[in-house]
């Protein structure tokens, strides 16, 4: 039996529902109620594994206040385009997550949009600090000694 894979714009929807899901600190259960479904099939749902229906779209852009095309990558456009999709699925993931999800609200609750801009200066030195180590212990496989 040939097994079927989801469609990735089902996966990439359904990351959005589950993305905005955990924004608002809702529960599957708490998303099937107002659905009217069981939480296995949010979970369905969100991992691509169901496609989600028009109406049924409908009802969850009206649970989390959004409008439909939040759920797509480009409000133009219905189908992202792949390189897009899979770094917006990268980010997607992370913002998702524990960390990412505490880290926003974070984020969010600092007022003084100086600071923010030094976290996000900190944030990309950091990142690209980081790179550059990697590409030199790739290039000399040489432990880095730091004090």
């Amino acid at each position: 039996m040939i097994k079927k894979t989801p469609n990735p714009i089902d996966v990439f929807v359904g990351s959005r529902v589950r993305l905005r899901r955990l924004m608002v600190g809702m529960s599957q259960e708490a998303l099937a109620d107002r659905l009217g479904v069981t939480f296995q099939q949010v979970q369905k749902y969100e991992k691509g594994t169901n496609r989600i229906s028009a109406s049924r779209l409908q009802a969850i852009s009206d649970v989390f206040r959004v409008p439909p095309s939040f759920f797509f990558q480009d409000e133009d456009s219905a189908v992202p385009t792949s390189g897009v999709m899979h770094e917006t699925g990268d980010v997607s993931t992370f913002v998702s997550s524990k960390e990412g999800l505490d880290l926003n609200r974070a984020f969010l609750k600092i007022e003084d949009a100086g600071v923010r801009k030094s976290i996000i200066a900190l944030a990309t030195a950091l990142s690209k600090a980081s790179a550059t180590t990697e590409a030199g212990e790739r290039a000399d496989n040489a432990p880095e000694l730091r004090i």
